[in-house]
């Protein structure tokens, strides 16, 4: 059966198509992303703006279109923290709703998160055992903690990288003195979370799950033996807090010349880093591993278990 899963994030519209069958692994076959980062084309009112919805629609219609050519049965579509919080929010649902023609899922902040790590506790394994999850967004950050398949605690807390870098770091360099001012912001939106995984065991595995994170850790972390000849790339804490201060004295354009950085990411990429750094100091994690699985994959896994299970003949 081939399912299609439609993300509709503050950053991109991303498609992932994928073959899967009840108790398989799903087999990627196709993925096209297109760059929005709507943070953009939001308005002093908190709506996208026209050119942003126009857009947005856009880019869910050429979705549409490759999911049709891919011969996609079923089209699982979500949207998270852009969307969702946008003051015209419920006008830019109809208006995607009509390009896809279908319903719209909105996935609330701790949803992701819950869907997020459903996703990393399969790419792991249950041999993994208690797991902390950070997943950064354009619009949130979300974190996640637990040894079963849904965390034990869950939260999202607004410090995506597009948002943080529209509202904190929007001169480019931004300078140190906007690192600081954002660093001091993160660590008061995240101490509501810390006193939330208080009460949790000490983790046997932290990970991240995003594309921001996977380009930072290109940047500042190491590859290291995975499972099977494969490889996974670490993140230490301390090296990324060693970069933050070059990222913010150099320009965007200067920023893709280095190792991870592609275009897309050039000027959210040092929001990313302080909201992450600021986050794994706050919650005592001096290294992270990257999981190539994060929130389509947990969308995809969770529709596959619904899906009927038939007897052996």
């Amino acid at each position: 059966m081939r399912l299609g899963v439609l993300d509709i994030g503050s950053n991109t519209v991303h498609l992932l198509v994928a073959d899967v069958h009840p108790g398989g692994r799903p087999l990627a076959a196709t993925s096209q992303r297109t760059v929005l980062r709507l943070m953009r084309y939001l308005q002093p009112d908190g709506s996208i703006s026209e050119p942003g919805v126009a857009a947005l629609v856009d880019a869910v219609a050429q979705a549409r279109a490759t999911a049709e050519a891919e011969n996609v049965v079923e089209l699982l579509a979500t949207a998270t923290s852009a969307v969702r919080e946008a003051t015209n929010g419920a006008a830019v649902i109809a208006r995607i709703e009509e390009a896809l023609g279908q319903e719209l899922q909105v996935l609330g902040g701790e949803s992701e998160a819950r869907f997020t790590f459903l996703a990393v506790r399969r790419w792991f394994g249950w041999s993994a055992g208690q797991i902390l999850l950070f997943d950064i967004g354009g619009g949130s950050l979300e974190l996640a903690a637990g040894a079963d398949e849904l965390p034990e605690v869950a939260a999202s807390v607004p410090l995506g990288a597009g948002r943080t870098t529209v509202e904190f770091l929007p001169n480019d360099p931004p300078g140190e003195k906007a690192v600081e001012h954002l660093r001091a912001h993160a660590r008061r939106a995240l101490a509501p979370v810390v006193d939330l995984m208080a009460g949790q065991p000490r983790p046997n595995h932290i990970v991240g799950s995003s594309k921001a994170i996977r380009s930072l850790a290109k940047l500042a972390g190491y590859p290291a033996p995975g499972w099977s000849g494969s490889e996974r790339m670490l993140l230490p804490r301390a090296a990324l807090g060693s970069w933050i201060p070059r990222l913010a004295r150099l320009p965007a354009s200067a920023r893709q010349e280095l190792p991870g950085i592609t275009a897309d990411r050039t000027f959210q990429i040092v929001a990313a880093a302080v909201v992450l750094h600021t986050a794994m100091t706050a919650l005592s994690a001096d290294e992270l591993e990257v999981s190539p699985w994060a929130l389509r994959e947990g969308v995809l896994l969770r529709y596959i278990e619904s899906l009927s299970w038939n007897e052996p003949g």
